[in-house]
């Protein structure tokens, strides 16, 4: 798994367009007066979703002003989550689990596939342009292991055919289905067993 690296090209300027500024100053409205700076990592959320899925320093710089809290401290939250992307990425964002229950079940096949398809480098745009990849711990999917996260999405029980698969129809502009690829609802038993059904003593 990669270092986060903030991106050496930066934009000049950012502030929110008028609807995500509506929607920080309701954010901040759930806040008592003098607790207004916990509202910072909904605001940084905000700024990426705007920004192409990656928040640049002048949005930092931004929403620090917007609390009027000091820069380093959006820095630091910004910098320290990973779900918070400090260079571009893909129009498809692949995130990877590769903790131990998705890699006992075959994850590092799924980062090869990552490698072979989109690009041999994590945070790497592909030469398209569409897609990039990065490795990232639990993603809460541990039981349709190995999963990833495509933007907002989660794809489970795959293996390499199926990421492959998947990987292809975006590459033809078509939009892959989320959820288990071995056709569960959720996270159920597979095989449709009910594991308290007859146990008199549940």
């Amino acid at each position: 798994m990669s270092m986060k690296k903030i991106s050496k090209e930066q934009p000049n300027i950012f502030e929110f367009n008028k609807k995500n500024l509506e929607t920080a100053k309701k954010v901040i409205s759930n806040y008592p007066e003098d607790r207004q700076q916990s509202a910072v990592m909904s605001l940084l959320y905000l700024a990426q979703r705007q920004n192409d899925n990656w928040i640049p320093l002048v949005a930092m710089k931004y929403i620090a002003k917007f609390l009027d809290m000091p820069y380093i401290k959006v820095y630091e939250v910004a910098t320290f989550y990973t779900m918070y992307n400090l260079a571009p990425v893909g129009k498809y964002f692949f995130q990877v689990c590769t903790t131990t229950p998705c890699m006992i079940r075959g994850a590092y096949k799924l980062v090869d596939v990552c490698k072979k398809k989109i690009s041999e480098n994590e945070s790497q745009i592909s030469k398209d342009g569409k897609s990039s990849w990065i490795e990232v711990e639990c993603l809460g999917a541990c039981v349709n292991a190995p999963m990833l996260q495509i933007n907002d999405d989660y794809f489970e029980d795959l293996d390499s055919e199926k990421l492959e698969k998947i990987i292809d129809k975006i590459n033809i502009n078509e939009t892959p289905k989320p959820g288990s690829y071995r056709g569960r609802t959720n996270s159920e038993p597979e095989n449709t067993r009910k594991t308290l059904l007859g146990n008199k003593n549940a």
